[in-house]
């Protein structure tokens, strides 16, 4: 008997940790990330329009890289890894490239989360992990099939990752995750007693 596990969903997860001077680097990240959060007028404004509990630039602000020279470096960083995992998925190009189309802020408060969606029109979507207190949300993915299983049973509580319907990694200071922007994903509430501070982005292919 054979069992072929087909039609994966692979997700990259790396640490920039190991990159040198992370520390004053992420320092840094987080500073711009507060300084936005206190001078962003628009951003703010839209937080509380759309109820966001905390504060995100991803509706006011799209020009992070060239704003702050902090997010450009992120980026750098960021684009070596995206090159990486597009690589490992087989992506055939042609005579495009994916490129950061978009990157924002995002600082969740105690208590607040984000609902389920996916991040249309784009190829790679990924966040970087500023600070995650105790307590702070993990990423949590669903199985893109979940929609087309209707009677199947729920998978056993002790099922290995790659057959669970939902799959939390929890990230640290450092951490970076990417996946196909199609995949469905959420921030469960913030159980941290201080901010969980992020920066997410999507890579478009022209």
């Amino acid at each position: 008997m054979t069992i072929r596990q087909l039609f994966a969903t692979p997700v990259y997860e790396a640490s920039l940790t190991t990159d040198r001077s992370f520390e004053n680097f992420n320092s840094e990240i987080l500073q711009a990330c507060e300084a936005l959060a206190q001078e962003d007028l628009a951003g703010r404004a839209w937080c509380r329009e759309h109820g966001y509990g905390g504060y995100t630039s991803y509706a006011s602000l799209d020009d992070l890289p060239r704003r702050m020279s902090v997010f450009d470096d992120l980026k750098t960083r960021i684009d070596r890894h995206a090159r990486a995992f597009a690589k490992a998925l087989d992506f055939d190009l042609g005579a495009g490239k994916l490129r950061m189309d978009s990157l924002w802020v995002n600082i969740l408060k105690p208590g607040a989360s984000h609902s389920g969606h996916i991040h249309p029109h784009s190829v790679l979507s990924g966040t970087f992990y500023v600070a995650t207190p105790p307590g702070a949300s993990a990423l949590k993915l669903e199985d893109p099939r979940l929609p087309l299983m209707m009677a199947a049973p729920p998978r056993r509580a002790d099922a290995p990752e790659a057959a669970q319907t939902f799959v939390y990694l929890q990230p640290a200071p450092g951490t970076l995750f990417l996946w196909e922007s199609w995949l469905r994903h959420e921030v469960p509430a913030n159980k941290a007693r201080t901010p969980r501070v992020s920066v997410s982005f999507n890579y478009g292919w022209r």
